[in-house]
């Protein structure tokens, strides 16, 4: 059975052969090209032993593309699943490149030593040699959540000399009941110095920033008719400014510190109810229109409140007159969930209502900015890159072009529309521009970086640009990345591409909104695609080339902070060294030989061994062999014990027991005789008493002798009793082999 031309593969160097030539099958053959094999198999070689072996799990074709022309060869990484609705804005290009699905197939097996992924937890960056390099950092969400960009930047004062309320819009979590009650309270101060404002500007014929936008178009007609509609709400009472400026002018001494000596049981300015009363008739007087009566009086005085509140609080002109606040979620992207408001109730019913949105403390309130600069009417915002390639020292990269975002519709406050007030690309595709737009804005809703200086410098604020946006935008990134140094687990080989998003001010001051980590490079406008490809090409260079050339080009990228490196302590391990001496413990006063004489005759006892230290040696084991009968009479310094009465028994042979495991006291009534006695040896003549026998002053205890219990014998010859713990007692052994041992007794006992 011939089975050549169904089994083989076909090798086809240059052209497949004639289909009268090959015998068909029900499968279809790969066609093999040996010189692009040959050529594949010397780059993977070549790539191998270089280490150039590269991992990528994302749409990103502008870095596959840049690692393949430096010579890097991809071992693809499993695709995760996608998810059932995704946004066109997600799709940063084709991901299905077969281009090196050979090579790919060589290095299944091989370590790559590049990693750029979308998701953080893709990699773990512990488990990574320190070769191995990832376009993540571990913890890094502690600045590119909204609530860890919150907490942190309360912090900036132990870092940096700067006050975070000069580039970062107040925020409060919603979630911690602590900042709920901040919250509340700042939005009712707000709310004064926000009627304040109000007053002062129609005292001067002047509107808000809101009705001057919503009002850009109309004409003077319009304009009479909407002041005679204010009139048709009524008149609010001016008790409210009274009460508004006592609020302001306490908010001012707190600062001062000049309430301290105010007890903390006082009764509070304004009562919850008062305090309803009060954000009411603000609703009705700014949201509403209603005149205030006798408005005119108080301008003077609400302007020279509004001057003293300027001076602590650098967001008061930004802050605008309508009080709105702007609801994020903590940890979405691309615009998800976030609904503005201005109204005090509808927060406080959206917080309490459903617990699970506010869940973790994930929900933020943060302040909107009412009176942002406009081009042509209409609000923007600015997507600017920054990269660190380590956090051990702080080093930092600011790219030098960003794009614009504008809404699709005018700007105005009288309407809380997302197409109005959200920028974000993935919101504002959803709806058309509006016909009321002025022309020159793109249809795309996106401008260059070129094209906006272009504006300004027509504007005459091209010098503003230079001297303020630039230089605020680049200290705002280095302060942000300063607070959550210490919280982010740098790593050598590891380096993050971020995304700030910032607005301006009327004085082009910027204003830093949010951090966004893994930044969409969705090629969505050519704007985008012409930029997106841009900072991918000079990330590599700057990771990869200038790894090789500290002199190569980094592109648009340019080193705006490098701190000074910080030596960390080497690692001593769990163990602890405690130095110091050893306190002995006091010894007992020694008595004189003559007063106190021992029993023992002094060349018949052995000398003692100094006792060593506890821990100093090793103890020893008591020996094998021991003498055979022991009697121990127990002998105090301090005191004198009468001696028994027992009476007189004759000494019969001791008898010959073992070591026993545990010392044991005799009653009294088991004694064969008093210690006051002297020991005689069993069948010996009695002899002179010993010297000093009579003398001596030490007491004898009723239950003065020691004896050893055999474990084998009858227990009931000897009853058992604690052992004696008293310190300085001796005790003294006899044997019939007229053997004395001299040993310690009570605590050491256990060292005998």
């Amino acid at each position: 059975m011939d089975t050549t031309a169904t089994d083989q593969p076909v090798f086809c160097p240059s052209a497949p052969p004639t289909e009268a030539k090959v015998r068909r099958s029900a499968l279809s053959l790969p066609v093999i090209n040996l010189d692009r094999h040959r050529t594949a198999k010397a780059l993977v070689d070549n790539a191998v032993k270089m280490r150039k072996v590269f991992s990528i799990q994302g749409p990103y074709p502008v870095v596959r593309s840049a690692l393949r022309d430096r010579g890097w060869v991809e071992r693809r990484l499993p695709r995760p699943p996608r998810l059932r609705h995704r946004d066109a804005d997600d799709d940063d290009g084709n991901d299905e490149d077969d281009s090196g699905y050979d090579d790919s197939r060589m290095v299944r097996n091989e370590m790559p030593f590049f990693f750029w992924t979308t998701r953080r937890d893709t990699v773990d960056t512990r488990l990574l040699k320190k070769e191995q390099m990832t376009n993540h950092f571990a913890k890094a969400g502690t600045f590119t959540t909204k609530v860890g960009l919150c907490v942190n930047l309360r912090n900036l004062r132990w870092f940096d000399a700067a006050d975070p309320d000069t580039f970062f819009p107040r925020c409060y979590r919603l979630g911690a009941e602590d900042e709920k009650h901040a919250f509340i309270e700042d939005f009712r101060r707000t709310a004064c110095s926000s009627l304040l404002q109000c007053v002062v500007e129609r005292g001067r014929g002047e509107c808000g920033a809101g009705e001057e936008s919503a009002s850009l178009e109309s004409t003077e007609p319009e304009q009479q008719a909407q002041k005679k509609a204010w009139k048709r709400q009524g008149m609010v009472s001016s008790k409210i400014i009274e009460s508004a400026l006592k609020v302001c002018q306490d908010f001012l001494d707190s600062l001062d510190h000049s309430d301290i000596d105010i007890s903390s049981e006082a009764l509070p300015a304004l009562t919850e109810r008062r305090w309803s009363e009060l954000v009411h008739a603000y609703y009705l007087a700014v949201h509403d229109g209603a005149e205030v009566e006798s408005s005119a009086q108080y301008v003077d005085r609400c302007q020279a409140m509004l001057h003293k509140l300027r001076q602590v609080s650098p967001q008061l002109d930004t802050d605008g007159i309508h009080n709105i606040w702007i609801i994020k979620p903590g940890a979405m992207s691309r615009g998800r969930g976030i609904i503005c408001s201005k109204r005090l109730d509808e927060i406080l019913r959206l917080v309490d209502g459903d617990p699970s949105l506010i869940k973790d403390s994930k929900w933020v309130a943060q302040k909107y900015l009412e009176r942002p600069l406009l081009v042509h009417g209409t609000k923007f915002d600015l997507r600017q890159w920054f990269l660190v390639t380590d956090w051990n020292p702080l080093t930092v990269w600011f790219y030098d072009k960003c794009y614009v975002r504008f809404s699709t519709q005018p700007y105005t406050v009288e309407t809380m529309d997302s197409a109005v007030h959200l920028c974000n690309n993935s919101i504002q595709k959803h709806f058309q521009p509006s016909q009321q737009r002025h022309p020159e804005l793109p249809q795309d809703n996106i401008w260059s970086c070129g094209r906006f200086r272009a504006y300004l410098s027509e504007r005459g604020q091209a010098a503003e640009w230079a001297g303020a946006a630039l230089p605020g935008m680049k200290a705002a990134v280095v302060r942000a990345l300063q607070t959550a140094q210490d919280l982010v687990e740098s790593r050598r080989g590891s380096f993050e591409l971020y995304g700030a998003d910032f607005m301006l001010g009327p004085d082009l001051r910027p204003w830093l909104i949010e951090i966004n980590a893994s930044p969409t490079m969705a090629p969505s406008t050519a704007v985008t695609a012409r930029l997106c490809a841009a900072v991918q090409e000079d990330t590599l260079r700057v990771v990869l080339d200038r790894r090789l050339d500290r002199n190569a080009n980094t592109g648009g990228f340019q080193l705006i902070y490098k701190q000074a490196a910080v030596d960390v302590p080497q690692y001593l391990g769990v163990n602890l060294l405690i130095e110091g001496c050893q306190i002995r413990r006091p010894c007992a006063r020694k008595s004189s030989a003559a007063a106190e004489p021992h029993v023992v005759h002094p060349a018949s006892v052995r000398p003692q061994r100094k006792q060593k230290d506890v821990g100093a040696a090793k103890k020893k084991t008591p020996p094998k062999r021991w003498i055979k009968a022991v009697v121990r009479q127990l002998t105090l310094s301090t005191s004198r014990v009468q001696p028994s009465a027992v009476p007189r028994r004759p000494v019969q042979a001791m008898e010959t027991w073992r070591l026993p495991s545990q010392l044991t006291a005799v009653p009294a009534q088991n004694l064969p005789r008093s210690l006051d006695v002297s020991w005689q040896k069993p069948g010996a003549r009695p002899g002179p008493a010993r010297p000093g026998a009579e003398g001596r002053r030490g007491p004898v205890l009723p239950l003065e002798v020691i004896g050893l219990q055999d474990s084998e014998r009858d227990s009931n010859v000897l009853s058992r009793s604690p052992i004696v713990p008293q310190t300085g007692q001796r005790l003294q052994n006899f044997s019939r082999h007229h053997q004395r041992r001299t040993i310690r007794a009570g605590r050491g006992m256990n060292n005998i």
